[in-house]
């Protein structure tokens, strides 16, 4: 017979966050322990290497335990929070059965699943394998602990999620790949790592073949070995902070580009000063009130214009078949600086954007990624980045590109500086660009044309009529 305190109290597991991401940190809680929650009701927020975003709990009840303090990276399909569905307060303990009897089936919990933002519903785990040798009683029923299952979310026929649910060790897809190269199954590994993650030196472990026993001579005296030291450092003059999260997946993802992607960086300087001028009449336009209208609004129109000319800059590189995808659509991606790292979230379909549109788009782009509230899907699919370095007083750079995509266009400082203008020199507004693009997809006179392009609507704003 289960007692009714383990009938009645649920265990909410971190969903399965997807694209190849096992884990999350947990940054906040917005329950205690006592609190009554609803379903639906965010409980807390945390971290992927994608974004943050905020969970909700699947039923109503009252919370019992909170298993993570904030701060703590959890593996998807741990057990984070426990919620009390029974309605009142913990009933009293009841006695140990004589016999254990057959165990129940498992049942599933009714009514909405847990989504994570940008993800799909996540099933439950499955419950874990009995344990092998002598049983040793104990006085008090210890709650079920379950082991972590991967959680796969489909599409159906109609665009539905569905969640199909498969048991197997859980080990990062790092490791995943080493024990497929090394012919090691997983499944016949005994785990090392937390929460029963399967490490990399378990596998090297498993592929090792087992040491010849070779009998040596006693030595008559050893020399005492002394233990290794300690790293340490200055703490009142050094700061460590663990990279986790989306600055963890950036820097990962920048190496990936810079080592992956063939580079080329080109410059050019240019004379602004009519787009400024242009970007003020538009401020007064009635069509584009309440929308934010800056330069960097008409340096991405600019740039959209420019791929418009020269569509076969618009592409991406698929290694597995050795082809150039040419993209028919293009997701600009804005570079973004938050609190938590730097994120490049993109406005879909941007190519087919009216400019009071695009300024929407941009607007609210900015709003969330300094919110933190960006969603994952919004930082996938991008095509082509703009990266605004600008606006911290910087002339210029060589911007790394964005994975999986073939050019970023870095935007310098706009300055009034001495230009030769109408064969006098003159003060004007000038900021130099940089256009960066993958030299598999772009060669070096495309690219140069997609940057002379930009360069000459920038300086003749007329143009985005012209040549739109």
């Amino acid at each position: 017979m289960t007692t009714m305190t383990e009938a009645s109290v649920r265990e909410f597991k971190m969903p399965d966050v997807g694209e190849g991401l096992t884990e999350a940190e947990i940054l906040k809680w917005y329950v205690k322990p006592g609190d009554e929650v609803t379903d639906g009701q965010v409980v807390c927020e945390v971290e992927t290497a994608k974004a943050a975003v905020e969970l909700p709990i699947p039923y109503d009840g009252v919370v019992r335990d909170l298993h993570f303090p904030e701060g703590t990276t959890v593996a998807v399909g741990m057990s984070i929070i426990a919620v009390d569905v029974s309605g009142g307060a913990a009933p009293a303990e009841a006695p140990a059965p004589a016999a254990e009897p057959e165990p129940e089936p498992e049942k599933k919990p009714e009514g909405r699943q847990p989504v994570l933002v940008g993800y799909g519903v996540a099933a439950s785990s499955t419950k874990r394998r009995p344990r092998k040798g002598p049983q040793v009683p104990v006085q008090e029923p210890a709650p079920v602990q379950e082991t972590p299952a991967v959680i796969r979310t489909e599409l159906n026929g109609h665009g539905a999620p569905v969640a199909a649910l498969t048991e197997r060790p859980l080990a990062k897809p790092p490791v995943r790949k080493l024990a497929k190269d090394l012919g090691v199954d997983l499944t016949t590994i005994v785990p090392s790592g937390p929460d029963g993650i399967i490490t990399r030196e378990d596998v090297h472990a498993a592929a090792a073949p087992e040491p010849a026993v070779v009998e040596t001579p006693t030595p008559t005296a050893a020399p005492a070995q002394a233990p290794a030291p300690v790293p340490t450092y200055d703490t009142a003059r050094e700061t460590r902070i663990p990279v986790k999260g989306v600055r963890k997946a950036t820097a990962a993802a920048m190496v990936g580009s810079a080592f992956t992607a063939p580079h080329v960086t080109e410059f050019v300087t240019v004379d602004v000063t009519r787009t400024l001028k242009l970007v003020e009449e538009l401020k007064q336009d009635k069509e584009m009130q309440g929308l934010r209208v800056n330069p960097l609004l008409l340096i991405a129109k600019a740039l959209l214009v420019a791929i418009k000319r020269n569509p076969d800059v618009n592409a991406s590189w698929d290694e597995a078949n050795q082809e150039i995808v040419q993209k028919h659509y293009v997701n600009l991606g804005i570079a973004a600086a938050t609190p938590r790292g730097l994120i490049v979230p993109n406005i879909k379909d941007a190519h087919a954007k009216t400019l009071p549109q695009l300024a929407q788009a941009l607007g609210e782009l900015v709003v969330t990624a300094k919110d933190g509230k960006t969603s994952p899907a919004a930082m996938q699919g991008g095509t082509v980045t703009i990266t605004n370095v600008g606006v911290f007083g910087v002339d210029t750079g060589t911007p790394i590109l964005n994975p999986g995509e073939s050019a970023i266009l870095a935007v310098g400082a706009i300055k009034l500086q001495p230009w030769v203008h109408k064969g006098k020199v003159k003060p004007r507004q000038v900021t130099t660009l940089a256009l960066s693009f993958d030299h598999r997809l772009v060669d070096g006179e495309l690219g140069s044309k997609v940057l002379a392009d930009v360069a000459a609507i920038l300086e003749q704003p007329k143009r985005l009529i012209t040549w739109a």
